[in-house]
């Protein structure tokens, strides 16, 4: 399901069920009963081939489907249903004496299921549920599209596109169980990405444990991940349970991933593909239902290549990789960040309302932030504790007012270059940066391109010649070449 879709049956008002079973006659007896008692929509369909495409077609808000049908059995079609329309609520259909399928249903992400024959008490009260369960992931799903249109999700601020397809793929991957790996450089927010998935996860009941990998020294590291028995090594006076098993049924959160040594990989490795672990010192192995979400700021393919990090341990790691982008490559975000953490920061610190200078936004705009949005952060911070009136300017922040030209070549301002290499520069950069414009804008057509921009193609050319600029650079295989 597409999030349009999602957000189309936010909308909708009246309460949609399709019910899904190969037998027709009982398909129109049970959609009979069902119009009346619950008050909703009522849709059919007789094989999970084609449950699935009205789901593609109709929004739905709940699906009863048979465990045992021809073709698409019940759990292939949850299978299905959990990956492309992971809003809509399910409730299986099954025959007595078929618990361990029960069992497989609910830990694929069904919500409730029913044993036939059935009451008809029990079905409704059970729909019921079924549908309030879904009026409140509804809810929820329009709460957070109005947070993303006001560029705040989840507590991450961004609009941009790039802060978007992070904010598209949180929700996405966060209704299933599989293990997620984010990588960004520092200060990008990779831990509130990791909350996001568990806050919006079937798990978000359960506990979130977040370790700090590199400041664990490695020696303890392996009994914090695991646990230990009593007399396992000298000061081991009493049994402990591990990280992993802390966060039974919940999130761990492993933060900076890339700097565990290679004894610990191997023991992480067999923990993702077997979910069990073993306590120092234990003979036995523990049964642990635990999501794993990892991040790193380190090159993985890179320390793979050297040696330094396992193969192995990366695929099972990056089963869903998000990749948090710098803040120089959203600088579109930085007036909505900025923003944000003045109303924060103000509020928490007890100061009044607080607005930044042109100049110092400016400064902010052209700036790289090699520390990203933790260094904007602490930037805004740092303004709002030393601004002695309403408004923070560069000084107040540790930036000195900058004075700069309106061009910069080779990182100098102009004045710093004589007048006439300047002029030769400025000119130089206004015909490339003109006539590559235009020449991409006509795709590479040159008799195009004279009409454009009002020259006589002839002279367009010799300007092209003088400056060293190809059409051909410009022009896709098979678009004209006059």
């Amino acid at each position: 399901m597409s999030n349009g879709c999602a957000h189309e049956r936010v909308e909708t008002i009246q309460d949609r069920l399709l019910i899904v079973d190969d037998e027709e006659d009982f398909l129109r007896l049970l959609k009979r009963s069902l119009v009346k008692d619950l008050e909703c929509e009522v849709l059919t369909a007789s094989s999970g081939e084609s449950a699935l495409q009205t789901l593609e077609e109709e929004p739905v808000d709940v699906v009863l489907v048979d465990m045992k049908m021809p073709g698409m059995d019940g759990l292939e079609f949850l299978k299905h249903l959990r990956t492309s329309h992971p809003w809509v609520t399910a409730v299986m259909m099954t025959a007595h004496g078929c618990v361990e399928l029960v069992v497989q249903a609910m830990r694929q992400g069904a919500y409730d299921f029913i044993t036939k024959p059935f009451d008809h008490e029990t079905l409704v009260f059970t729909l019921h549920k079924a549908f309030e369960r879904n009026r409140l992931l509804r809810e929820n799903l329009r709460l957070q599209q109005r947070d993303k249109r006001e560029g705040v999700f989840q507590n991450i601020v961004g609009s941009s596109p790039a802060m978007r397809r992070v904010f598209d793929t949180i929700q996405m991957v966060a209704s299933s169980d599989l293990t997620v790996l984010i990588t960004g450089e520092s200060g990008t927010g990779k831990d509130l990405v990791a909350r996001a998935i568990h806050n919006l996860s079937e798990r978000s009941h359960g506990p979130f444990v977040a370790v700090n990998c590199p400041t664990v020294p490695e020696n303890i590291l392996e009994s914090e991940l695991f646990g230990y028995k009593k007399g396992a090594f000298t000061h081991a006076t009493q049994n402990r349970i591990g990280l992993f098993q802390e966060a039974h049924r919940g999130t761990l959160f492993l933060d900076e991933i890339g700097d565990i040594s290679s004894a610990i990989q191997a023991k992480l490795l067999r923990v993702l593909q077997e979910k069990t672990i073993k306590p120092l010192g234990d003979t036995k192995t523990i049964k642990v239902d635990v999501r794993v979400v990892a991040c790193t700021n380190k090159d993985l393919q890179e320390k793979i290549r050297t040696g330094e990090f396992r193969e192995d341990l990366y695929y099972r790691l990056n089963v869903v990789p998000i990749e948090m982008p710098p803040l120089r490559r959203r600088r579109e975000d930085i007036p909505l960040l900025a923003d944000y953490f003045l109303k924060k920061y103000c509020a928490e610190l007890r100061r009044p309302c607080k607005t930044i200078s042109p100049e110092l936004m400016e400064i902010f705009l052209r700036r790289d932030w090699e520390g990203n949005v933790r260094e904007l952060e602490n930037a805004v911070m740092r303004g709002i504790l030393f601004a002695p009136g309403e408004e923070i300017r560069p000084e107040h922040v540790g930036f000195a007012p900058e004075r700069r030209s309106c061009l910069v070549f080779d990182d100098q301002p102009l004045e710093n270059l004589p007048y006439k290499k300047a002029k030769e520069m400025i000119l130089r950069q206004f015909h490339r940066i003109y006539l590559e414009n235009l020449l991409a804008t006509s795709e590479g057509n040159v008799t195009q391109a004279a009409k454009r921009c009002g020259l006589e193609r002839q002279a367009l050319q010799q300007i092209m010649r003088r400056f060293g600029i190809r059409a051909d650079r410009f022009r896709r295989p098979s678009s004209n070449t006059e």
